[in-house]
């Protein structure tokens, strides 16, 4: 997902760490110094298309490398959230650096998530701009709901729970999508997404380039 600016500040503004509060944080996360930056699958490409695997091997080296690989590959992409099938790799997992509209920075991972949303009856719908690293270039206004939870698990099996509301929650329900083989282009109407892919036609170029750029950077 695509970054966003921040909006007013709580009274309590330490980081969120896989949902926790912190004092003090790195920007970027450590996990970016140690990976290496990865291509990113853009719509179309049929990774992205249908629901990920489950992950089964926790606390794994394979696991962990693939998360650092993932961090820094949404870093470079300036992004505020990147899913597995993002980077082509066909698991259930997404990482997250994005604030919320209080301007707290939520940072993480999760492994194997399930999305809860509220019910109907107590869920409110914002409309905001949503971008997608897989779609690049383009930007679309899109209805999310304002509050969110994903439960799931970090990558050593330990059970999570990660709280968002306003854009991080945006973010909780996009990275989610991509998990089931949804982009946000499947909740646009026909209209939309052919806008979408006409932005994205005219843009791309210099988001790749940009990307490649930021990419030959030493970290």
């Amino acid at each position: 997902m695509a970054v966003r600016d921040e909006g007013d500040a709580p009274a309590d503004r330490r980081v969120r760490v896989l949902g926790r509060p912190v004092d003090t944080y790195p920007d970027p996360a450590p996990e970016a110094r140690r990976g290496s930056v990865r291509r990113i699958t853009v719509v179309g490409e049929e990774v992205l298309s249908r629901p990920c695997q489950e992950v089964t091997a926790f606390g794994s080296p394979g696991l962990a490398a693939l998360i650092d690989d993932m961090f820094v590959t949404m870093y470079v992409a300036d992004g505020a959230g990147l899913a597995a099938n993002q980077v082509d790799v066909d698991l259930r997992l997404f990482v997250y650096d994005c604030p919320d509209d209080q301007g707290v920075r939520h940072v993480g991972h999760i492994v194997n998530p399930v999305l809860d949303q509220p019910d109907p009856g107590s869920r409110r719908l914002v409309d905001d701009s949503e971008g997608c690293l897989s779609v690049p270039g383009a930007s679309m206004t899109l209805p999310r709901t304002d509050r969110a939870t994903v439960r799931g698990f970090d990558k050593d099996g330990n059970p999570l729970v990660i709280e968002g509301t306003g854009y991080f929650a945006r973010c909780l329900q996009h990275e989610s999508d991509h998990l089931v083989g949804h982009t946000y282009l499947d909740r646009l109407s026909k209209r939309d997404r052919k806008d979408a892919l006409r932005q994205m036609e005219e843009r791309s170029e210099d988001v790749f380039a940009r990307r490649a750029l930021k990419a030959a950077q030493p970290r």
